[in-house]
């Protein structure tokens, strides 16, 4: 079973596959990995990173799922139940 958000997700494009835009516009390109929001194609870094763009783009958004968008990784998740699918 996966939550309504996850079953409901959009499937928005990645604006880009190969860097942080929000890093690139501080200055930071120390991001360990990637994340797109599935609403809006957003891409921000992971919690790991020192930024953690993709969790501000969920607490300034409110678009619930974003996906992993690793060479070889599938996975979603929503940040409202806290989620994997």
């Amino acid at each position: 079973m996966s939550c309504e958000h996850l079953t409901e997700a959009g499937d928005a494009e990645p604006g880009t596959t190969t860097e942080c835009p929000d890093c690139v516009a501080v200055g930071n390109d120390d991001w360990v990995h990637l994340r797109s929001c599935l609403s809006c194609g957003h891409v921000g870094c992971c919690d790991s990173s020192p930024y953690q763009h993709a969790t501000k783009h969920f607490e300034s958004s409110g678009h619930p799922v974003m996906r992993s968008i690793q060479p070889g990784e599938s996975w979603r998740w929503c940040f409202v139940d806290e989620e994997i699918g």
